[in-house]
């Protein structure tokens, strides 16, 4: 009877994995909790874990802490529960609870990887700087070519403008992968914060090259040639940008500033409208950006914004 139900169980669970594997959630939902009712079913860990992603894939996060802790009361050492509590606390924001639960899964398993990773970003997000660079290393130390880990680490570097630091930890990202769209941006920032403005142009373009879908790096390069007063560069490149990224405000909003610039109110009022319709928070500042005074007393503005 028992290897009837043990058979039931696996082909329950066999059946939801399939499903899964065809991204019909809901149908494998409802075959993980048949075997999961089946005798045996609240025992096993790897079912239970099995649910607790799904639940926390459906967005279920309640469920999923629920399964997790269910994992925990069969075996206190399982690190994959921790993690995957913390995962959930993370994205929930509740940073304290979820670096509580990231250390539990490192002293479970100190090989964990993608723990020592994401309670660093964690820490950066708690704005405590020194821990997160000590995990990145950490991460590092067991990954020498997670890329992800040095443009973090190098990011936070760049933060705290140990400039000569970041570098160093860019150029590894980009070692790891020259056309690495992040590790470009970022070698970017760095280099104008160095003031080496030929690299610092080549390394945005690089990054729009490789991925047209990330917008800052179209929105650094504009201002870069805003900076330089050469307005029609910094409208031809921003515009560029809007056509990959045609949902990002600040795309529109730069553009509608680089527009006064050149006088073409009219176009510039009808991108800050535009910014404005897709992120009404940024009216509280628009109002008192002094770039924008030119076009205040046009007629449309008046009657949009006053």
């Amino acid at each position: 009877m028992m290897i009837k139900k043990d058979y039931m169980k696996d082909n329950y669970k066999n059946i939801a994995n399939q499903f899964y594997e065809e991204n019909q959630l809901m149908k494998a939902l409802k075959f993980y909790h048949k075997a999961y009712g089946i005798e045996g079913g609240k025992e096993d860990i790897e079912l239970l874990l099995d649910l607790a992603l799904l639940y926390d894939e459906l967005g279920d996060y309640s469920s999923a802490k629920e399964k997790y802790k269910e994992v925990l009361e069969i075996d206190e050492k399982e690190a994959r529960a921790y993690y995957g509590l913390a995962i959930i606390y993370d994205y929930e924001k509740e940073y304290e609870k979820a670096i509580k639960y990231y250390h539990k899964a490192i002293e479970m398993d100190a090989s964990y990887d993608r723990a020592y990773f994401f309670l660093a970003d964690a820490y950066d997000q708690m704005e405590d700087k020194e821990q997160a660079i000590y995990y990145y290393q950490r991460v590092i130390d067991l990954e020498p070519e997670d890329i992800w880990a040095y443009i973090n680490l190098g990011s936070i570097y760049e933060e705290l403008n140990k400039n000569e630091d970041a570098l160093e930890m860019m150029k590894k990202s980009l070692e790891i992968d020259p056309n690495h769209y992040m590790g470009l941006f970022n070698m970017g920032v760095i280099l104008k914060k160095l003031g080496q403005k030929d690299e610092v142009i080549y390394y945005y373009r690089k990054s729009i090259e490789e991925n047209p879908n990330y917008p800052y790096s179209f929105l650094n390069l504009a201002v870069l040639y805003k900076e330089e007063k050469e307005y029609k560069k910094a409208i031809e490149v921003i515009t560029e940008g809007i056509k990959y990224n045609s949902e990002t405000w600040v795309l529109y909003y730069n553009r509608g500033c680089f527009y006064v610039h050149e006088n073409l109110l009219e176009k510039g009022l009808r991108d800050i409208i535009q910014a404005t319709s897709l992120y009404p928070d940024v009216i509280d500042y628009m109002k008192k950006d002094k770039e924008l005074d030119p076009i205040r007393e046009l007629k449309a503005y008046k009657i949009m914004f006053e």
